[in-house]
């Protein structure tokens, strides 16, 4: 895709994207695909899913109590629970904001621990990133924001979000659409956001202005952008999925040049599939 060329203009050191179809198919590259990055927050979609996978798995239920008092899984997910950013204070009730959360997703590794009696990031491995043939990812730190990986790894995790072969299909619609709609919040680096749309685990575009995907990418776009510099979508009416890894920090620099980068692949997209 020659859009991706645009890459080369972000005031990076190093950077690689790639864009994958809904088949699974990878469309185009740019970049080192087999560089490992610092994932940041990224690191949410992969933790979430591995959460998703052992309630399937029967391992926990999304209503099982967890966190605050009042608070589920589901809340904890959906950043509804409550619980301050990375303090152990809760600064609301369950299901009444948006607290984006980095302990809440701590928590719920941490209760999948206690409850399964395996350490998240064995499971988290063997369960997710195995499977998945990510091979090298890694969780290096907190379930939330300690994640390492490469655009040919996060590639293969966006094939799977869009033709799900290890999660159930129903998984991964109930996990990108709105939990808790309706909420308020703030959006980490764009400001509040009436309302500040999530799914489990999952940020959704939705309404939100300004967002870090593009202007063009639907409401249903969902996924998750880093501090790292990092971030992935997958727009499900575009029928597309992207990735973009950097190594400088989310700034002015990527709220400038991110959208106009997905704009770019979604319009060369639809020009050349109709």
């Amino acid at each position: 895709m020659e859009t991706l060329s645009l890459m080369d203009t972000w005031p990076v050191d190093n950077a690689a994207v790639a864009v994958i179809a809904k088949d699974g198919s990878v469309l185009g590259t740019r970049g080192d695909q087999d560089r490992q990055f610092a994932l940041a927050s990224v690191t949410k979609l992969l933790s979430a899913s591995a959460i998703l996978l052992a309630v399937e798995e029967g391992a926990l239920e999304l209503d099982d109590p967890a966190g605050p008092e009042g608070s589920t899984i589901r809340h904890l997910l959906a950043h509804a629970s409550g619980l301050d950013f990375s303090e152990d204070v809760v600064r609301g009730r369950p299901g009444q904001r948006r607290i984006y959360s980095n302990l809440g997703i701590d928590v719920l590794a941490e209760t999948f621990t206690e409850r399964a009696e395996m350490p998240f990031e064995d499971y988290l491995r063997e369960g997710l990133l195995e499977p998945l043939g990510m091979h090298s990812t890694k969780l290096m730190g907190s379930p939330a924001a300690g994640g390492v990986s490469t655009a040919a790894d996060l590639s293969r995790f966006a094939a799977e979000l869009q033709n799900p072969k290890l999660l159930h299909p129903e998984t991964i619609a109930q996990a990108t659409q709105v939990v808790f709609p309706g909420i308020d919040g703030v959006l980490p680096g764009y400001g509040r956001q009436r309302p500040n749309d999530w799914g489990l685990g999952f940020e959704i575009k939705d309404s939100k202005t300004p967002h870090w995907t593009g202007n063009t990418n639907s409401p249903q776009t969902f996924g998750h952008f880093g501090q790292a510099g990092t971030f992935l979508w997958v727009d499900p009416v575009a029928g597309l999925a992207c990735v973009g890894l950097a190594d400088k920090n989310f700034g002015e620099w990527s709220a400038e040049a991110w959208p106009p980068f997905s704009d770019a692949v979604l319009a060369e997209h639809a020009s050349q599939h109709g």
